[in-house]
């Protein structure tokens, strides 16, 4: 039998050399290209975009005109007080969407194909949270923009309420974390999905977003005063309304830090287990 050449080199598999770790540098690049995949994801099915483009238009209306007159005398002097709650409110509620979409693809399969492959493992968990920085922006803009236009006037300016924006993503990202371990651990999507309900109402209620804490009992009061969520939302409080770098901007950081430190690598073991 005569063999034929056809030009290719195959390499022996023992001679091919796997790295033991993945660098820093690779890391960052797979974590981009998950991020773009899950940018495209979001493209081809803009109905997942649906909670943070229409319930902004929805709920900055409603809340303000509902509530407006019962708690601050008229909308004109809610709205300061309502626009950063609900940028709060809506970019919670989005991060509930990264754990039923997180558990939806390993449902699916789609990450018995990265369990295979030389990546870091926190790439497939990290990719599509970058990507949902996108879903924080669009939402935390577009309920600045409603407020606008039924009244509300940042005194913080343009660079007040860019800030507030920059701070409302960090803090999605960092409380993505937390549904994202909800997302690995839960039995099926739906199951994901109630659990961080579960999560997400008591954060969302039990916080400085529709009214002030003062009239609030003494322990819901203390709660609501440490709630993770009310420390991001005074501090973009602070950014959007008076253009200030107050103390609640550093007690905001911090807190995002703590449920990163926290709950990264709770989700990154969890998953790993998975894997």
């Amino acid at each position: 039998m005569t063999a034929l050449t056809t030009g290719l080199t195959v390499t022996d598999p023992a001679d091919v050399v796997i790295p033991p770790r993945v660098s820093l540098a690779d890391t960052l690049s797979q974590t981009l290209t998950l991020a773009w995949r899950a940018t495209m994801k979001m493209r081809r099915s803009m109905e997942v975009m649906f909670d943070v483009t229409i319930q902004p238009l929805i709920f900055t209306g409603m809340f303000a005109y509902i509530f407006g007159g019962a708690i601050s005398g008229d909308v004109g002097s809610y709205l300061p007080l309502i626009i950063p709650g609900l940028i709060g409110q809506t970019v919670l509620t989005a991060c509930v969407a990264t754990g039923v979409q997180l558990r939806t693809d390993m449902d699916t399969g789609v990450f018995d194909r990265f369990k295979v492959l030389p990546i870091a493992r926190i790439a497939p968990l990290a990719g599509p949270m970058v990507a949902d920085l996108l879903r924080y922006f669009i939402a935390s803009g577009l309920t600045f923009a409603v407020g606008i236009a039924i009244g509300y006037r940042p005194g913080g300016g343009v660079l007040g309420v860019a800030g507030a924006i920059l701070l409302a993503m960090l803090a999605g990202w960092s409380l993505a974390w937390i549904f994202t371990l909800f997302g690995i651990v839960g039995r099926n999507a739906q199951a994901v999905q109630g659990i961080s309900l579960l999560v997400m109402f008591p954060l969302t209620f039990l916080s400085n977003a529709f009214v002030p804490t003062d009239t609030m009992p003494g322990p819901l009061r203390a709660f609501a005063e440490v709630n993770p969520v009310s420390l991001v939302i005074t501090a973009i409080r602070d950014l959007a309304n008076d253009g200030a770098l107050t103390g609640n901007v550093g007690w905001a950081l911090l807190g995002c830090a703590v449920v990163i430190a926290i709950f990264a690598p709770l989700s990154v073991r969890a998953f790993n287990r998975k894997m």
